[in-house]
């Protein structure tokens, strides 16, 4: 039984509202029969099917690759999103596609009390004391955060204590 549906159980709640929750999380997956056009191909075929279809939704979906190597150096080199030490990785596994939505809050979808919604966070972290020069790694850099930034995130360069203004 999925913590979903233990959750349902425990608080009476109708079972209904539960599998309709894990159907919209697409915990049921593909259907498995010949008329899912998906049966038979593989999960970057799946993947690259919906980063396609992301803008129809006003979505931008990026690739988050995780993992880690040695470098030359023989010092151990992590990456990806909550991929800082093997503990977490092992604990928390960050989605293969991370991104966000632009999603427009008008006054009819705030219920009494207010909305509460994820607003994504992009922060490019530079040392203490850096300043932008405009070379070409920092233009890339500055263009994801205008990206971000474009659809609502909160995006911004980042030294050190104090300089995270949200």
């Amino acid at each position: 039984m999925s913590l979903i549906r233990e959750v349902f159980f425990e608080y009476g709640l109708p079972f209904e509202i539960a599998v309709e929750i894990e159907r919209r999380m697409g915990l049921e997956g593909s259907t498995g029969d010949a008329a899912d056009p998906g049966i038979g191909h593989s999960e970057a075929y799946a993947q690259s099917q919906v980063i396609l279809e992301a803008p129809r939704y006003q979505c931008r979906l990026f690739r988050n690759n995780v993992g880690a190597f040695k470098d030359d150096a023989g010092g151990f080199v992590r990456y990806g999103l909550a991929n800082e030490s093997k503990t977490r990785n092992k604990r928390l596994k960050s989605s293969d596609l991370v991104g966000w939505r632009r999603r427009v809050i008008t006054v009819d979808m705030i219920p009494p009390g207010g909305l509460l919604i994820g607003q994504a966070v992009l922060r490019e972290i530079k040392e203490p004391g850096w300043y932008y020069t405009g070379d070409e790694h920092e233009e890339a850099q500055l263009r994801w955060l205008q990206l971000g930034l474009s659809d609502g995130c909160d995006a911004a360069f980042a030294t050190g204590p104090g300089s995270f203004q949200p």
